[in-house]
């Protein structure tokens, strides 16, 4: 059942829906339903919130083109239709957002313990404990990334729920080649390129039951990298760390994420999308280092041969031994 939204958001959803245009206070109370003074302060707790807003004595207020702040209001009009929520629409997704949250999967595995259903979604502006694989830290600054966390309750084995971060390496990959032009490259398993710089990472994991020790769910975690923070990146980050090229909008990226995902998760287990993944990936048959159980190692010397049906990446190491790798990392060995 869709939440109640607040005059501050019925306000920016307004807004949104006529981006650039000046509309008057007496309009908006008008259609909304409220006083003149109770939108004024929605405005105000908007523009505190980072909306550029503009107020002009006899015009009323108009939201800037250029404005670029994640919401819920600014996701909906870029969302395919039958997703959009809607009254006995068991498709939709539910849409959350946050200026500021530890890390967004975190709060969607705590939305998950208390009952959010399928495909609640969850956005921040920034991440104060942003987390990446083999519990390192993901770098969030503020208005710089699209940080997103989907929770999923996939009908099928749970055991096979390494399809979804496979999956979503190639729904990112197809967001981002359709919003903005770019071709991204998939580094094994889940890591995503341009320009051999890394622009987004995919963090999947699981909810469990305490009591019943069941996988309950999966959340799926996403982080893009839009614009330079200011500042800059951090010195250590700048060789590794790339931005996502003519982002002109972070909501209808998100939005086409979500629309990518969605689209794949109904038939994952046909695994339709592994020849995608195979065409987009930047490690096969090049020479590779493989890293296992997290070690800070260099590696293991192999050759990266293809892609399993499961996503499970087949390497070849120097003494002739084939496996097929399911967890761990690899880096790709300049030549």
């Amino acid at each position: 059942m869709a939440e109640k939204r607040s005059l501050k958001s019925r306000v920016l959803a307004t807004l949104e829906e006529n981006k650039g245009v000046n509309l008057s206070g007496e309009v908006l109370a008008e259609n909304l339903d409220v006083s003149r003074a109770a939108v004024w302060k929605a405005i105000k707790a908007l523009q505190s919130d980072g909306y550029a807003i503009t107020a002009v004595t006899n015009r009323g207020y108009s939201l800037a083109l250029e404005s670029d702040v994640l919401s819920e209001q600014g996701i909906l009009p870029y969302l395919d239709e039958s997703l959009r929520p809607a009254p006995q629409n068991h498709d939709s997704v539910y849409i959350k957002v946050f200026q500021t949250v530890e890390s967004t999967n975190k709060t969607a595995k705590q939305l998950a313990l208390d009952g959010a259903p399928h495909a609640t979604v969850v956005l921040a502006e920034r991440q104060t404990a942003g987390r990446g694989r083999q519990g390192r830290s993901f770098f969030s600054p503020s208005c710089s990334g699209i940080y997103m966390s989907l929770l999923l309750k996939p009908n099928f084995d749970v055991h096979k729920s390494v399809l979804i971060t496979t999956a979503a390496s190639v729904a990112v990959s197809r967001a981002v080649q359709k919003v903005c032009g770019a071709e991204p490259r998939i580094k094994w398993v889940n890591d995503i390129y341009i320009d051999r710089k890394k622009v987004c990472g995919i963090l999947t994991e699981a909810v469990t039951d305490i009591e019943s020790g069941q996988v309950e769910s999966i959340v799926l975690g996403i982080g893009i990298n839009c614009q330079e923070p200011e500042g800059g990146f951090p010195e250590e980050l700048k060789e590794i760390i790339g931005i996502v090229p003519n982002v002109t909008s972070k909501n209808a990226l998100a939005a086409q994420v979500i629309n990518e995902v969605m689209t794949l998760l109904p038939n994952i287990e046909a695994r339709e999308f592994i020849e995608e993944y195979k065409l987009r990936s930047m490690v096969l048959n090049q020479e590779i280092n493989v890293i296992k159980g997290g070690s800070s190692a260099a590696g293991i010397p192999a050759v990266a041969l293809g892609i399993d049906d499961d996503g499970g990446l087949i390497v070849k190491y120097s003494g002739g031994k084939v496996e097929t790798l399911n967890t761990g990392e690899i880096s790709i060995r300049l030549k």
